[in-house]
């Protein structure tokens, strides 16, 4: 999935990682480095991959963690998803 999003040219580099879902178990949400607009990213995944393959959320951001090796740090990307999206306490 992640060659299929760096087709876009306004794409830069791009992780995949699951996040936990009540409903399907896991979904795929894509961290992006770029400003590709996500209707394109989607529909560029609509044409290359399954529909339920597809990432139903995708985050930009402007860098990758990575360690002194340059590989993607896909603990810390998980990480920060869990914090980006656990409820919050109304106060």
């Amino acid at each position: 999935m992640e060659e299929v999003l760096l087709r876009h040219g306004k794409v830069h580099e791009v992780s995949v990682i699951g996040r936990p879902d009540r409903e399907w178990g896991e979904v795929v949400v894509a961290y992006v480095v770029g400003d590709a607009p996500s209707a394109e990213l989607d529909a560029l995944c609509l044409n290359a991959i399954a529909r339920f393959k597809r990432p139903k959320d995708y985050v930009f951001v402007e860098a990758l963690p990575k360690n002194n090796y340059g590989k993607v740090l896909k603990t810390d990307l998980r990480a920060a998803d869990g914090r980006r999206n656990t409820p919050r306490a109304a106060g």
